[in-house]
């Protein structure tokens, strides 16, 4: 999600910081999987510079929105947010989950990158009508 939001902020000429961060401790300091990597560069998205690292409480102060893949990660994110902050919190896709594309090969992968980019446009069209 992170550098397809950065590249289509710059694209509209947004200037929004974004960031990226996981829920769990296990990757922290690791590369993106060499499938999403694969899958990324062929649509023109470099992921080879990002790093793993876990949401930090002072993410919730920093960040106006804090986008989720899932109910799971929206859970977690709750449990550690300060509670006047929770409203910053929302799924990516809105109304749906963002599959996970690890178990579904090339095409979840595919997949996964056609809901991130149509999501990010949104976004984007969103923002510049306000």
């Amino acid at each position: 999600m992170e550098v397809v939001l950065r590249q289509k902020f710059a694209e509209a000429s947004l200037d929004i910081e974004v960031d990226s961060a996981g829920t769990e401790n296990y990757h922290i300091g690791a590369p993106p999987d060499s499938r999403s990597i694969q899958h990324a560069q062929k649509r023109g998205y470099d992921l080879t510079a990002l790093r793993a690292r876990q949401v930090r409480k002072s993410d919730f102060h920093e960040f106006d929105l804090i986008l989720a893949a899932d109910d799971l990660n929206i859970s977690a994110l709750t449990r550690v947010c300060p509670p006047e902050l929770r409203h910053k919190i929302a799924l990516f896709l809105e109304n749906a989950p963002l599959p996970d594309p690890y178990y579904g090969g090339a095409a979840g992968f595919e997949a996964v990158l056609d809901f991130v980019e149509k999501r990010a446009e949104e976004i984007v069209e969103k923002l510049l009508s306000e």
